[in-house]
């Protein structure tokens, strides 16, 4: 088994890398005194800082947000629990082009709070644009990442381990501190990176809140200029950024087992009362959940009904909804098969080639959309032109960009499975591929269904590899949105946007009811 494995994790890591061969060719181009002379240019230099700047602080922030949200609906007996796990990890659906618009119709200049407190002598609020706007709408429409993800780790630790640490005198404080947190490392590890990479890739916010990142900057040397082999030297810095992300998110893993080394039945950590912190727990709910999801999905509806009582037209949406169910489902579909195999590979084989696919995978993550497009449209022009504007390249597109979703997820739950449950079903008389279905498959579901979600989330809302490469007149909810706000119509882009938001929030709730 271990063969097969090896050869298909090898073929998907080097179709994955596809876009980045398209940036070494174009790259090369450049020169190399040319090339050094831009990467040591002071413009580049502040670039490179301001992204790695916004994305820490929407790490951190995500996380200062997603560990008490997890662990409040996981472990406590917090009213309406069922209803926060899936208003909380709502905010995901909500495309950062919508979120940034929404933010800035709320706290811009001329917004809708600068108009409530005109009468009240507020004349001018503070700016919203530049980092500080960057950071809120990136944290909140990307901790759902780290809230599943530390949601599944926490679902999946078994009970026992805390109960040993009890035993022993350690109190609930000091439990959580030393003995939860640690075992939740490749949880927050897996989360956090897929933050930072969403962060380091990111456009719309970005671009609408002024903020002046490496995504901008690429987009921007894109549309400039004929030549595109200095803005390929750009993504070139920021792969490595993203590999220098995956080494140092591989090096915090360590060597730590976190899986029980002794016989036993993995059960359910009874739920624990809040008592009299019910209440301040509700408000922390509710109080994150309105920022992150009430607000923005309200400026729409409010334009919506703006434009309604204009007289506005509203562009019809139906056939775009089941194109984007259908793309969507084929991505995540694709990214599961595809993801599973590798995950378990570089988990349960681990070495130096283990590591290099696992890293492999990872690179289109941490890519723009756009350049992801570009390069399989220059792929396909010149190698392929039978799938050029097809599905088939789309789909593809898709899972370059969100295969770490579902691999990221899927190893998070595999690393807490022990490799004894294996080992004692083959003595037992199983053969690989019945442990694999009769053992590990149904172990691994919580990280199979969590992976698949988010891949279907992002990808219903991605936006440049749509634009690029879908076939000519094909249409999706997301590229209604971004049409309509190009063009300032705002009340047209609200049916698709609300449409987007309740798809999204039926696949969330029935991924999350199979808990």
């Amino acid at each position: 088994m271990r063969l097969p494995l090896k050869i298909f994790s090898l073929v998907v890591a080097l179709a994955m890398l596809l876009p980045l061969a398209y940036l070494l060719v174009r790259a090369g181009s450049v020169g190399l005194d040319k090339a050094v002379d831009l990467i040591l240019r002071a413009r580049t230099l502040q670039v490179i800082g301001n992204s790695a700047l916004l994305a820490a602080a929407v790490a951190l922030a995500s996380l200062l947000i997603s560990l008490p949200l997890a662990w409040l609906t996981v472990r406590t007996d917090l009213p309406w629990r069922q209803g926060w796990t899936v208003l909380a990890a709502m905010p995901l659906v909500i495309p950062s082009y919508v979120g940034g618009f929404a933010l800035v119709a709320m706290m811009g200049p001329r917004g809708m709070v600068q108009e409530f407190l005109a009468p009240l002598g507020v004349e001018r609020l503070p700016s919203i644009y530049g980092f500080p706007g960057a950071l809120w709408a990136l944290t909140l429409f990307t901790y759902p990442y780290l809230y599943l993800s530390v949601r599944s780790g926490l679902q999946n630790l078994d009970p026992a381990i805390e109960e040993a640490a009890r035993s022993l005198g350690y109190g609930p404080v000091q439990t959580f501190l030393r003995v939860t947190l640690p075992n939740l490392r490749p949880s927050i590890a897996a989360g956090s990176l897929l933050v930072l990479l969403y962060t380091l890739s990111d456009f719309g916010a970005v671009s609408l809140l002024r903020y002046n990142s490496f995504t901008r900057a690429i987009y921007v040397q894109y549309l400039s200029s004929f030549d595109r082999s200095l803005a390929s030297l750009l993504s070139l810095i920021l792969v490595l950024m993203t590999v220098l992300l995956l080494l140092a998110e591989r090096r915090s893993r360590g060597r730590i087992r976190y899986y029980r080394s002794s016989a036993g039945v993995i059960r359910r950590n009874p739920p624990l009362a809040l008592g009299r912190w019910r209440w301040p727990a509700l408000l922390l709910c509710l109080g994150i959940v309105t920022a992150a999801l009430l607000l923005p999905a309200g400026v729409v509806v409010f334009w919506l009904l703006r434009g309604l009582a204009a007289g506005d037209s509203l562009q019809p949406v139906w056939q775009a909804a089941l194109n984007s169910l259908y793309v969507a489902g084929l991505a995540a579909g694709t990214a599961v098969l595809l993801g599973v195999p590798v995950a378990y590979f570089s988990t349960r084989y681990p070495s130096r080639l283990a590591s290099l696919i696992y890293q492999s995978v990872y690179v289109g993550y941490g890519l723009p959309g756009i350049v992801i497009a570009l390069s399989l449209v220059f792929f396909a022009a010149n190698y392929m032109p039978w799938v050029y504007q097809s599905l088939a390249l789309l789909i593809f597109a898709y899972t370059v960009r969100f295969l770490p979703q579902a691999v990221g997820s899927v190893q998070s739950t595999l690393e807490q499975i022990s490799p004894r449950l294996e080992e004692a079903a083959r003595s037992l008389g199983l053969n690989r591929w019945a442990v694999a279905r009769r053992i590990i498959a149904p172990l691994l579901r919580p990280g199979i269904l969590t992976g698949g979600a988010l891949v279907f989330l992002t990808t219903i809302k991605e936006l440049p590899a749509t634009l690029l490469l879908g076939p000519t007149g094909f249409t999706t909810l997301a590229t209604q949105i971004w049409s309509a706000t190009d063009e300032a119509f705002f009340a047209r882009a609200a049916t698709p946007a609300l449409l987007l938001l309740v798809i999204s929030a039926l696949s969330i709730f029935l991924i999350l009811s199979q808990e």
